[in-house]
Parts: C-alpha cells; sequence; structure tokens
C-alpha cells in the first residue's frame, strides 16, 4: 500500500513543513547548537522517517521526527492488511526542573478498511508545576478546538486524563493537554482542519512556557526531584504508551521510537 492520492502527499508536505517549524523554533533557544537529523528505512515495508535530535544547554534532549510508512500488515488490533502511517512526534527534556517536558503527535492512517486521524499534546511538569502554564497550555487547546466545535475540547481533554494515566502510580503522567484517536466523522475534510490546528498550535502551547521557567535559578535538589519524576515518564511510556506498541510491532526504527526517553533518570 502506498501514497494513494494528492491529498495524502499534501498531508506529507504538511508534516515535514510543520517539523521544520518546530526544530526553528527550538533552535532559537540554542544559539551554538543545532538539531542532528538522521535518515532511516522502513525494514519491513517502504518508506521510513528521519530523526531530528537536539542535545544543547537548554534542551538536555529534544527529538523532532517525522516518519511515513508502506507496510504489508497493520500490527495493532483496529486494521488488518496493508497499512500507510505517517506523523510527527516530538519529545523534549530540559536541563531546568523548572521547564517541564512536552510531548506532541500526530499522525495519519489508512488501513484496508478504513482512515482516521489521531495526535495531541500534553505537558509534563517534572516536580514542579505552575498554574499559570498549565491554564496557558490549556487555553490554547480550547481555543484551537472551539473553532471547530466547543463539544470537542472537554472530549479530548478527557481523553489525555485517561490515556496519559499510569495505573501503578495512581496518576495521571503530568497536567493533560487533549488526545484523540481513530478520529473519523465522516466529514475528512473537516477533521483534517481540527488534525492540523492542533499541530500549528503546538508552539502558541509551549513556547511562552519555555520563555517563563528556562532562566529559573534551581539547585541539585531541584534536580534529583526532576530525574525522579523523569521515571515516572519513562515508566509510562514502555509500560503503556501506545505509540511505542505501535512503532515496535511494526518494526519501525529503535531509536526514533525510543526517542521519547529522557537522557538520565533517577529511581
Amino acid at each position: 500500500m502506498t501514497v494513494s492520492s494528492e491529498q495524502e502527499l499534501s498531508i506529507i508536505a504538511f508534516l515535514r513543513a510543520l517539523r521544520e517549524t518546530i526544530i526553528s523554533a527550538f533552535e532559537q533557544f540554542e544559539p551554538s547548537k543545532r538539531f542532528e537529523k538522521t535518515p532511516w528505512n522502513y525494514q519491513k515495508g517502504t518508506g521510513g522517517g528521519e530523526i531530528g535530535l537536539l542535545r544543547g544547554d537548554v534542551f538536555e534532549k529534544a527529538g523532532v521526527n517525522f516518519s511515513a510508512i508502506h507496510g504489508d500488515q497493520f500490527p495493532m488490533q483496529d486494521g488488518s492488511g496493508p497499512f500507510f502511517a505517517t506523523g510527527v512526534s516530538l519529545i523534549t527534556h530540559l536541563h531546568n526542573p523548572h521547564a517541564p517536558t512536552v510531548h506532541m503527535n500526530i499522525r495519519y492512517i489508512r488501513t484496508a478498511e478504513k482512515t482516521w486521524l489521531g495526535g495531541g499534546y500534553d505537558l509534563t511538569p517534572m516536580g514542579y508545576p505552575y498554574d499559570e502554564d498549565t491554564k496557558h497550555f490549556h487555553a490554547v487547546a480550547k481555543h484551537t478546538l472551539d473553532q471547530i466545535d466547543p463539544a470537542i475540547y472537554p472530549q479530548f481533554s478527557q481523553n489525555a486524563r485517561d490515556y496519559f494515566y499510569i495505573p501503578h502510580r495512581k496518576k495521571e503522567r503530568g497536567v493533560g493537554g487533549i488526545f484523540f484517536d481513530h478520529y473519523a466523522t465522516g466529514h475528512f475534510e473537516q477533521d483534517l482542519k481540527l488534525w492540523k490546528g492542533v499541530g500549528l498550535t503546538f508552539l502558541d502551547a509551549i513556547l511562552p512556557i519555555y520563555q517563563r521557567r528556562v532562566q529559573t535559578p534551581f539547585g541539585s535538589e531541584e534536580r534529583q526531584k526532576q530525574l525522579e519524576m523523569r521515571a515516572h515518564y519513562v515508566e509510562y511510556n514502555l509500560m503503556y504508551d501506545r505509540g511505542t506498541k505501535f512503532g515496535f510491532q511494526s518494526g519501525g526504527n529503535p531509536d526514533a521510537i525510543l526517542c521519547s526517553m529522557p537522557p538520565l533518570v533517577r529511581w
């Protein structure tokens, strides 16, 4: 199964452009550092992707990845036979404990039976949450979704609370955000508008928070607390995250799949 239409080519072009915009915005915090880009080929089919990795003075680690793959057998229960999947996924882990981790992903998947959109973004303070940051992050998400339908934000926000829950810790991974999957209302152009809106407003949600927090003074105790909270992040991603499972089950690139792992953690 390959790219089947001009529409899918347009989706790929949108994702590539969005990724470059985000990379450029993150690099503004790092005057002397740039993302290292590593292409990879999909071994179980055709296509592949590119890892974008930054290790800098503000971003201890940031990954902004793109992929577009075609395979013969969809690896999850929600489809079968040939599939096409493309998306952008990113994660940040900052040096400063007061600057939260953020995750964003938007994806398009087509199987033999159906086509759907998914994605979202969520915020994870590493031991030092700020109410104004949480309110801002959610306000951007709500404004974005309200332009489509005011009923969507409450649903997607609850989805995030449910999805990013760590059962063995009995807590949410962070302070939430929005999450959606298998999104297909029967009105694809409207669905695509929502999906693109999530991607395009991500920087509006996170950049003001980083501009406020990356210069906050911190000490060794705060750093140790950050590393302990990162451990919870690792536990969730390895044990529960469906995107991680999809990546491994589909035969994706392990370095790209595990790009979400923080560089240092403490248990």
